[in-house]
């Protein structure tokens, strides 16, 4: 598509031919030798800080994101298995919904598996083999996990104990009352109380014929998985609610559509926006690479990395690319931030906000669910570091609050402004939205990364959110569905694993 009529460096009286007059191109900034070099600059920085970002995504073991793995994979794969295991006893609705969205148990411990095999192979850690050992037998597979404790024979008195829990528990012979005591004392010892523990004391104990420690552990499994199962339940009804109340609102989108061309739109000027693209391109530069040496910056220095002053580092970094943007974008088309980004509704639109909103988060759920399923059909799966956030798991109440501040407020309001207000608008003047969705999704996409799967993911959400921006002329609807998508993912992280 040609570029539309532009609002801003144009003179009255001045006929426009294909483009703009000298006398025009001259009243735009950036138009000079040296700021095409300096944008060439700003664009070599971007570039290298993508590439930076995919390199390490790439190249940099995933292990390594974390102090302690081995601590982070025991209370994942702990909570997960306790989430499968309390399914059993959940109502009929729960495992429906479980089966609909979830991986089932022999697929998570299919994960679990492979997962503590890559453990093992980066830090061969004596009490990950145990765990694997626990996951094989406790997955049917009696024979793998005696395999693998017969690998342990002369490696030291420790991994002797190992072996000699996990032959008595998935073995052939026979265990007296005396011999389960002991092994259950140096089993407390080795493991602490979780799932692991449980179930190997659980089998330990039915091996002897000890049901009254049998009866005990059970019971105390038991509560583990209805605490849990207690935090997932309301998110489940919450996004169940979300899905099916969203899902009438597209189908009503759907049915209206053709007959009122303008049921979606809620502001304008909306996309395209009424600015150069050459302009709006050569702001973004500026403004993107200024915020990446801003985060830089940030990750470099310890001080500005911790506390509250981390709450600082997205504002910060988009301060640049905002600032840029009103003295060249907006003020010249005599927009402020609230008229040029629509992010003021009428309240006779505030009805229809709502509406729309919901909409977008089905859209979105839906969009999760399709991608489950060909994960599904071609293997593919997020790797679990991907979604184990240390400050939602660990941190203090203050570090707690301020990850939940970034993720759920402050980042929605500014990517949207920075990758759906700017980069996609921009891209909009040049090309249809199919191709301008698609180009910014991708950036936003490869910005955050992620593995194939996580990547597909972040691009299907980038894509909806563009779209909305696109037939509403308003960033607040992709503005709350971001917020909430990443509220329902950190409550999801926070319920399995705090």
């Amino acid at each position: 598509m040609n570029e539309q009529a532009l609002s801003i460096g144009q003179l009255p009286g001045i006929p426009e031919a294909g483009g703009l007059t000298v006398s025009q191109a001259s009243l735009l900034p950036y138009s000079s030798r040296w700021s095409r070099f300096v944008s060439a600059i700003c664009a070599g920085i971007l570039l290298a800080s993508l590439a930076g970002i995919l390199w390490l995504s790439l190249t940099v073991p995933k292990l390594q994101r974390f102090e302690e793995p081995d601590r982070a994979l025991d209370l994942m794969v702990s909570r997960m298995m306790e989430a499968q295991d309390g399914l059993r006893r959940a109502p009929g609705w729960q495992q429906w919904m479980a089966e609909w969205t979830m991986d089932n148990q022999a697929d998570a411990s299919r994960q679990a598996i492979r997962w503590y095999r890559e453990l093992i192979a980066i830090t061969n850690d004596p009490l990950a083999k145990l765990r694997l050992a626990i996951l094989l037998g406790e997955s049917n597979h009696e024979a793998e996990a005696l395999a693998e404790a017969q690998g342990w024979h002369d490696r030291g008195t420790s991994a002797e104990r190992f072996r000699q829990m996990i032959q008595a528990a998935y073995g052939t012979a026979s265990l007296s009352l005396a011999q389960e005591t002991d092994l259950q004392a140096m089993l407390a010892e080795t493991l602490p109380n979780g799932w692991f523990y449980d179930h190997l004391a659980a089998r330990l104990a039915n091996r002897a014929g000890d049901h009254v420690l049998l009866t005990t552990v059970e019971m105390q499994s038991q509560m583990k998985e209805e605490q849990v199962q207690q935090w997932i339940r309301p998110l489940m009804i919450v996004e169940l609610g979300c899905l099916a109340l969203g899902s009438v609102m597209l189908l009503g989108i759907v049915r209206f559509k053709g007959q009122r061309s303008n049921v979606l739109q809620l502001h304008s000027p909306g996309v395209p926006p009424p600015w150069a693209g050459w302009t709006a391109a050569a702001v973004i530069l500026r403004g993107g690479a200024l915020g990446a040496l801003l985060t830089i910056a940030f990750l470099s220095i310890p001080l500005l990395n911790q506390g509250s002053w981390r709450a600082l580092a997205i504002p910060l970094a988009n301060l640049p690319l905002l600032a840029i943007a009103y003295v060249h974008l907006l003020k010249p088309a005599g927009l402020d931030f609230w008229e040029g980004f629509g992010l003021r509704i009428n309240r006779r639109d505030l009805g229809r906000l709502v509406c729309i909103i919901f909409g977008v988060i089905a859209a979105a759920l839906w969009g999760e669910w399709v991608m489950g399923q060909a994960a599904e059909v071609f293997k593919l799966e997020n790797h679990w570091t991907e979604w184990f956030d240390q400050d939602l798991v660990w941190a203090t109440p203050t570090m707690l609050v301020t990850s939940l501040i970034e993720y759920v407020i402050l980042a929605p309001i500014f990517e949207e402004l920075a990758f759906r207000g700017l980069l996609f608008a921009m891209l909009r003047r040049r090309f249809a939205f199919l191709p301008a969705a698609l180009l910014s999704a991708t950036i936003f996409a490869l910005a955050h990364g992620y593995s194939l799967l996580g990547f597909i993911s972040v691009l299907w959400s980038g894509f909806l959110w563009a779209w909305i921006y696109d037939r509403t002329g308003s960033l607040i609807p992709g503005m709350v569905a971001h917020a909430l998508n990443n509220l329902l993912v950190c409550l999801t992280v926070m319920a399995l694993l705090r």
